[in-house]
C-alpha cells in the first residue's frame, strides 16, 4: 500500500533535509515509530480496550504495566522501541517475537553473505558498513544455525519415483574432529529427472566411502520415492558399483570417461601425450562398441611397450563401453561426469574461505544455502531431450 503523495510532500516541507543521510534517519525514526504503534494496536486488541480508553474497575481486568526499551537490528540501522507490557503477563508481541533482536529481513541478509562463503569477520564488516550495525561472530553462528530444519527437511524431502539419469561424485573438506582436523567428503548425488532438468538429490557428509556407505544412500533414496534409474554415470566411488547393482539391479552403469582418460594419461610422458589422446579418441569416439574394441586393441598394441600402466582399459570396459548402446544424443549426457563437477567448482567457489570447518554441520549448512543459489539458475533443461526421453521410453520398452 503506497503512502498518498500528499502525506509525503507534507512531510518533506517539514524536515530540513540535507543529505541522503538526513532522509535514512529520518525514515529509520519512522520505522520505530511505525513498530511502536503496531505494538500499540496488537495489546489494544489483546486486553480489548484502546491505550487511553476509560474501563470500569475490575480485579480480573487485565491492565497495562507500562514498556521495555528494547534495541533491533533492522535494515536501516539498529533502532529503539517500546515494547508495552501488561499486568498479567499475557501478552506476547507478535510483530517483534519475545527475544528477537533482528528484524525481518536483516537475518536474510547474513544468510546471503554466508551462503557465498563469506567468512564472519567479513560478514561483520559488510553489515557494519552497510547498516552501521554491530554484530558479533556469535550471531552469525545462531542466524546459520537457525537453518539446520530446513536442511534436515531438504535431505529428507520426497524425490520423483523415475530418473533417467543419476551422477554421484564426491568433494573434500577440512573437518575439525576430536581436537583434530580431519579429511571428510561431502558426498553429492545429483539427478537429472524425466523433464530434462537437473536436481540435487542429496548430499551427504562424513562416512567411510564402501559398499555399505553407498548402499545405505541408495536406500535412502529409494524410501525417499526413486523407484527407476536407468543409468548411473559415476568417477571411480569405492564400493559404489556393487552397492547400485544391489539397490538398483535394472540399472546400467557407466564410469566417467574424462576420469578414465586423466588416470590413463598420468603415465605418459608430455612429448607423447597429444598423440597418445588423439588414439584415445579413436576409442571413446568410435560408432559402436565393436568398432570402439576393433581401435582400443590398436591403441594397446601401439602403446604397450612403452606406456603398460596406461593402457589396461579392459580392466574396466565393462562400465567404460556402457554408452555405446545408447543413441548419440544420450551419449552426450552420460559419458563424462561433467554436470557433477561443475557443481563442484561452484562449491569450492563458495567454501575456498573456509580452511576448515568446525562441525560437519557447518559444512552441510553451507552447502545446502550454496545448493539453493546455484540451483535457481537451472532453468534450462538439457537439449533435444525431448528426442532424449523418446529414445529412452524405445529402449525401456515403454513406446509402441
Amino acid at each position: 500500500m503506497k503512502i498518498p503523495k500528499e502525506l509525503i510532500k507534507e512531510f518533506v516541507k517539514s524536515e530540513d533535509f540535507k543529505s541522503t543521510g538526513d532522509i535514512m534517519e529520518s525514515i529509520k525514526s519512522m520505522c520505530a515509530d511505525v513498530m511502536n504503534e503496531v505494538l500499540q494496536c496488537e495489546i489494544d486488541e489483546k486486553l480489548g480496550y484502546d491505550r487511553h480508553e476509560r474501563t470500569e474497575s475490575n480485579e480480573d481486568k487485565n491492565y497495562r504495566n507500562g514498556s521495555t526499551k528494547r534495541k533491533i537490528k533492522t535494515e536501516l540501522g539498529e533502532v529503539e522501541i517500546s515494547v508495552p507490557r501488561d499486568r498479567k503477563g499475557e501478552y506476547e508481541p507478535q510483530i517483534i517475537q519475545k527475544y528477537q533482536r533482528n528484524a525481518d529481513g536483516l537475518e536474510e541478509k547474513i544468510l546471503s553473505l554466508y551462503a557465498h562463503g563469506m567468512s564472519t569477520r567479513d560478514i561483520q564488516e559488510q553489515i557494519k558498513d552497510l547498516y552501521d550495525i554491530e554484530i558479533s561472530s556469535e550471531l552469525v553462528s545462531k542466524i546459520s544455525e537457525k537453518i539446520m530444519p530446513q536442511v534436515n527437511e531438504w535431505q529428507q524431502r520426497p524425490l520423483n519415483e523415475y530418473y533417467p539419469f543419476v551422477f554421484m561424485d564426491a568433494i573434500h573438506y577440512k573437518i575439525r574432529e576430536n581436537h583434530q582436523i580431519v579429511s571428510k567428503a561431502a558426498y553429492v548425488v545429483l539427478g537429472v529427472n524425466e523433464d530434462g532438468y537437473k536436481e540435487i538429490l542429496g548430499i551427504w557428509v562424513g562416512g567411510n566411502e564402501s559398499s555399505k556407505f553407498w548402499l545405505g544412500v541408495l536406500n535412502e533414496l529409494k524410501s525417499r520415492g526413486v523407484k527407476n534409474v536407468d543409468l548411473f554415470c559415476f568417477e571411480v566411488l569405492s564400493g559404489s558399483r556393487k552397492a547400485i547393482e544391489s539397490a538398483y539391479p535394472s540399472a546400467g552403469i557407466q564410469r566417467c570417461v574424462i576420469h578414465q582418460i586423466r588416470a590413463t594419461t598420468k603415465y605418459v610422458s608430455y612429448k607423447h601425450i597429444k598423440e597418445f589422446v588423439a588414439d584415445l579418441k579413436l576409442v571413446y569416439g568410435a560408432v559402436n562398441e565393436e568398432a570402439a574394441l576393433e581401435k582400443l586393441m590398436d591403441f594397446k598394441e601401439k602403446w604397450q611397450k612403452e606406456y603398460p600402466s596406461a593402457v589396461k582399459w579392459e580392466d574396466n570396459w565393462d562400465i567404460l563401453s556402457t554408452f555405446f548402446a545408447y543413441p548419440v544424443e544420450i551419449r552426450k549426457i552420460i559419458y563424462t561426469t561433467n554436470i557433477i563437477e561443475g557443481l563442484h567448482r561452484q562449491f569450492r567457489k563458495v567454501t575456498k574461505t573456509k580452511a576448515v570447518f568446525p562441525t560437519d554441520e557447518s559444512l552441510k549448512k553451507m552447502l545446502y544455502l550454496a545448493s539453493q543459489n546455484i540451483t535457481k539458475k537451472w532453468t534450462q533443461r538439457y537439449k533435444n531431450w525431448d528426442i532424449v526421453i523418446s529414445q529412452l521410453a524405445i529402449l525401456n520398452g515403454k513406446s509402441a
